[in-house]
């Protein structure tokens, strides 16, 4: 009996590391499935949060684009505003391109603003830069045909700071959109100056001249050094194109000033330039 007793006591011995055994196993399956069942719930909760985010990036590029395109069309108002100037009416043209312009700055910018304050602008900027462009074009053709100065980058974001909320990071027009508005400027100043030589303003036109040509000139030594500067380099050839334009029409009145006197305040209109559309000039 005792040896039975004993061989029993043994035989559960034995059996008990098998037990422990299995139900380690069993514990460690246990929080290896819980442990897979979290990471595949944090990686669903991970993915979902991102295509939130994405979705209202989408959401937000699309209603810039759209505020970005309403800057673009009244910007552009205030450039064919600006080319009404004529000799006796100037005054009174510029007094109500100043005036769109500054709607265009409440009502449009404000709200690019509204949009893009708080968040990582730069990320939307292919959505909203073809309207800062043109708002930079209109507002620094504006500037020089006041007071026949350039209106700097610090200048027009200083216009912008009240539009933003304090508690947010500010819109401000960086240098390339700037510079790339700038150098869309000059063809509407060869416009301007085709149209001055048209009604005998010839001094304003020749200021109009050197003016395009400071800005050219100054770009030229600026753009080998910039990174991104794809676009930059097409502009460049408009510009040039557009300096020589003014350049060839201030360099004909002088030289055959006596073929342009219907232009430059004779009561004769017999002359053939002005029976041309103003694209042809």
């Amino acid at each position: 009996m005792f040896h039975s007793s004993v061989l029993h006591r043994i035989s559960l011995m034995a059996a008990k590391p098998h037990r422990v055994h299995s139900w380690t196993c069993s514990l460690q399956g246990s929080a290896k499935r819980a442990r897979t069942m979290t990471s595949e719930s944090s990686m669903k909760d991970a993915f979902g949060r991102y295509a939130e985010y994405l979705n209202d990036l989408n959401d937000k590029r699309e209603r810039v684009v759209k505020a970005s395109r309403d800057v673009t069309i009244n910007s552009k108002k205030v450039i064919f505003q600006v080319h009404r100037v004529g000799k006796h009416n100037r005054e009174e043209v510029l007094e109500k391109a100043e005036k769109d312009l500054a709607s265009v700055t409440g009502q449009y910018m404000s709200r690019l603003v509204r949009e893009l304050q708080g968040t990582d602008f730069w990320k939307l900027r292919r959505a909203y830069t073809p309207g800062v462009q043109e708002y930079v074009e209109a507002a620094t053709f504006c500037k020089f045909c006041k007071t026949g100065t350039l209106l700097n980058l610090d200048e027009i974001n200083a216009t912008l700071l009240p539009l933003s909320d304090p508690s947010f990071e500010p819109l401000q027009i960086n240098v390339l959109d700037y510079i790339l508005g700038l150098a869309d400027l000059t063809g509407e100043l060869m416009r301007l100056a085709i149209g001055r030589i048209s009604e005998g303003e010839l001094e304003f036109a020749e200021k109009i001249c050197r003016f395009a040509r400071d800005i050219y000139r100054e770009l030229t030594l600026l753009v080998p050094h910039m990174d991104d500067s794809s676009d930059m380099k097409t502009k460049m050839d408009t510009m040039l194109q557009s300096v020589i334009k003014i350049e060839n029409a201030c360099f004909s009145v002088h030289v055959r000033g006596s073929e342009y006197i219907p232009l430059t305040g004779s009561i004769d209109s017999s002359s053939f330039l002005l029976d041309m559309p103003d694209n042809e000039l």
